[in-house]
């Protein structure tokens, strides 16, 4: 399946693994994934294991994602983390806006928006995450809400920036309930995403921009997934904690 865009494929494994149990994942997942060059691979592991994580994909065609980060360089700030300690890890990209951080955590477009531009100025590429509730689908708001989360998470990018941003279309409702968008469905809420990027920027950085899929992906559903015309990915939550899994979501998105 050959695409303008390369396919991005990235595992968050959200709370859970230990260093050793992620350790041995990622080592799984080296050996399972090697030959694989048409998909660009990120593992997004909690940050106490992206130390060791780093350097045991030193080499591999993984790449190294983190969960979340601050808005802020430094400071008394409990708790955060800055994006200049994830660059000590060679951290390549950062989940943004997680659906989960936003109702748990009450995280603002606004405040999603710091952070991605935090993220670029270190380097990093934001891969910010925007979707709708089951609530908000069944009411007929997605469109709505997409337009505001789009426009309100990446207010401020320059087109340059905005290239290098993932932007990641997890339904609310389909993450972690089994349940999954249809391939028209996504489809449908990606098309509409990219429009949305042509009348923020151009059409131009809307043809580049690479926008995922999460919401229970699973190597049954991800041919078919990826064969979208607008479908550049997946963010894998609960597949992604085993490394057969994931992995045959990679080769079976190919």
């Amino acid at each position: 399946m050959k695409k303008e865009r390369k396919l991005i494929i990235a595992g968050n494994w959200k709370m859970n693994k230990t260093v050793a149990e992620a350790l041995d994942l990622v080592k799984d997942l080296k050996m399972d994934l090697a030959n694989i060059k048409e998909v660009d691979i990120v593992v997004c592991p909690p940050f106490t294991a992206l130390c060791e994580v780093s350097k045991a994909i030193l080499n591999s065609n993984l790449r190294l994602g983190a969960q979340n980060m601050s808005e802020h360089i430094s400071g008394a700030y409990t708790g955060e983390i800055a994006a200049g300690m994830l660059k000590e890890f060679s951290v390549r990209y950062v989940i943004l806006g997680h659906s989960e951080r936003r109702q748990y955590q009450k995280e603002s477009d606004a405040l999603i928006s710091k952070k991605a531009l935090a993220a670029h100025a270190a380097s990093i590429k934001p891969i910010v995450c925007v979707g709708e509730t089951l609530a908000e689908r069944e009411a007929g708001q997605m469109e709505k809400v997409l337009d505001t989360q789009v426009r309100g998470s990446l207010a401020g990018l320059t087109k340059a920036q905005m290239e290098e941003t993932i932007v990641a279309y997890e339904p609310v409702w389909a993450i972690g309930t089994g349940k999954t968008a249809t391939s028209a469905q996504a489809q449908e809420a990606h098309a509409f995403i990219r429009k949305l990027l042509v009348s923020i920027f151009d059409e131009t950085v809307a043809r580049r921009v690479r926008i995922q899929y999460g919401g229970s992906v699973k190597p049954s559903n991800a041919n078919e997934l990826m064969g979208q015309p607008d479908v550049d990915g997946a963010l894998v939550g609960g597949a992604s904690l085993e490394s057969r899994s994931f992995a045959d979501i990679i080769k079976n998105s190919i």
